[in-house]
């Protein structure tokens, strides 16, 4: 049973370290669970400042039992464990069953989807939030994206987000995990299916260069935007700055669509398991805000009018930390502004996440461009 309010369960992953950082600088006491104590208490000791937090370490088996009676007097649990469609579930039921908040940081559309459908109601029923995917990926672009749509008129979202780095181990994962998977854009309320080799070459705001997007699995943003009255379309892409390593990715696409997909399901999945290994096997370095930027960057249509708005960003695991610590934070307060599922800026205020990134330094004034009808208003 746990004693303190938050537990981030995966704490020895790369964001879940820079989560028990900002839960740190919150002053929020939280619990640093895994499988493995002894991991767990050597990477918390190399936690900036970490000696002045107040947190627990429990070591605990990846089980529904197991969870739920740590999980148990507990008022949030912000998950780092994944791929998510593999090992979230036990999570999710042992979060519902112990009556506490969940978030985690997934990149995958098909386990948004089944979230939703699976735990949604159950969490509403609760007065329990159930908000996967509140990461810089989805929730920066997601703010850029609820700028545009406070103006009205506009129901076509056209969403671009890219980074500069290279994504963790538990990243990297994640991507070969969703790539077997089908993926999808939201088109008059309709899931329409991605080309599994789909790709664009698009523009970058602030530089003359373009860059090659993906669909990245979907994203979070057709799933959120899916309920939304003021929304009818929305496509979604991103990558990364290098080029390299999007070619590469384009390249084991094809090879997961003419050969890894053919194989029985445990081979697809060490297959995919080596693939990703053989990129990323180890720990990235901290990130330097001076290299490790992101681009947000949503058009925003309709009929009439037209909004553009980019946020320029640094360091978008710090991002994805800090709006994690802050969902935890304001949970432990107060309720969020929606129960069951729902996004970071539906459970929390897309301008409030906005002011607590840019209060940390992480994202700059937005830049908003308006054309048409909507520029009259």
């Amino acid at each position: 049973m746990s004693k303190k309010p938050v537990v981030i369960y995966g704490v020895t992953g790369y964001t879940g370290r820079l989560v028990a950082e900002y839960l740190r600088e919150y002053r929020m006491p939280f619990i640093a669970a895994g499988r493995d104590a002894k991991r767990i208490k050597e990477v918390m000791d190399k936690v900036p400042g970490i000696e002045t937090a107040e947190y627990d370490i429990v070591e605990v088996e990846h089980t529904t039992e197991a969870l739920t009676k740590l999980f148990t007097g507990a008022k949030v649990v912000l998950n780092m464990v994944g791929p998510f469609m593999e090992l979230g579930p036990e999570a999710v039921e042992a979060s519902l069953a112990a009556g506490c908040h969940y978030t985690d940081t997934n990149g995958e559309q098909n386990w948004m989807m089944h979230a939703e459908e699976t735990w949604g109601a159950k969490f509403a029923e609760k007065n329990l939030l159930l908000a996967p995917g509140i990461a810089q990926m989805y929730t920066t672009g997601e703010i850029a994206a609820q700028l545009c749509l406070e103006h009205p008129g506009l129901d076509t979202l056209d969403i671009l987000v890219l980074w500069k780095g290279f994504p963790t181990y538990a990243s990297t994962q994640t991507i070969f995990s969703i790539l077997t998977a089908n993926f999808y854009y939201l088109e008059s309320k309709k899931y329409v299916q991605w080309a599994p080799t789909a790709k664009s070459e698009v523009m970058v705001p602030g530089q003359h260069e373009t860059a090659m997007a993906l669909p990245w699995g979907g994203t979070a943003h057709p799933v959120w935007f899916k309920n939304d009255p003021r929304v009818n379309n929305c496509k979604a892409q991103g990558g990364v700055f290098a080029r390299p390593v999007m070619d590469g990715v384009v390249q084991i696409t094809g090879v997961i669509e003419e050969q890894i997909k053919k194989l029985p399901k445990a081979e697809q999945k060490k297959a995919l398991s080596d693939m990703a290994a053989s990129l990323q096997a180890g720990m990235p370095p901290r990130e330097n805000p001076r290299e490790n930027i992101s681009v947000d960057s949503v058009h925003a249509s309709g009929p009439l009018g037209r909004a553009h708005c980019v946020i320029h960003g640094t360091c978008n695991y710090k991002q994805t930390g800090l709006l994690q610590a802050y969902a935890a934070y304001h949970l432990v307060q107060a309720p969020p502004k929606r129960y069951g599922f729902a996004s970071g800026c539906q459970a929390f205020g897309h301008r409030e996440l906005l002011g607590v990134l840019q209060n940390f330094g992480l994202v700059s004034e937005p830049v908003m461009t308006l054309s048409g009808n909507v520029a009259k208003r």
